[in-house]
C-alpha cells in the first residue's frame, strides 16, 4: 500500500510505503520517517512541505545538488 498524501492546513507531505506498524522515528531537519521494528521505512513526513518541493524542484531545473537541512 502506497499513498502520498498532502496536508494543506499544516503544510506536511505524508508519503506511506507500508502498511506496518510503526516502532519508532528518526528525525533529520524537516523529515521524520517511521520505521517498522523490522527497520524498514513505512512513513515519511515532510513538514514545511510547499517549501521544500519548491525548493527542490528550483534546484533541479538549476542543476543543483540539494542540501537537505
Amino acid at each position: 500500500m502506497r499513498k502520498i498524501r498532502y496536508s494543506k492546513d499544516v503544510d506536511i507531505l505524508l508519503i506511506e510505503l507500508s502498511d506496518k506498524p510503526i516502532d519508532y522515528a528518526e528525525e533529520e531537519g524537516r523529515i521524520i520517517v517511521h520505521f517498522s521494528k523490522d527497520d524498514e521505512p513505512v512513513l515519511i513526513e515532510i513538514l514545511d512541505a510547499k517549501d521544500f518541493v519548491l525548493g527542490s524542484i528550483s534546484s533541479i531545473v538549476k542543476d543543483k545538488e540539494i542540501a537537505i537541512p
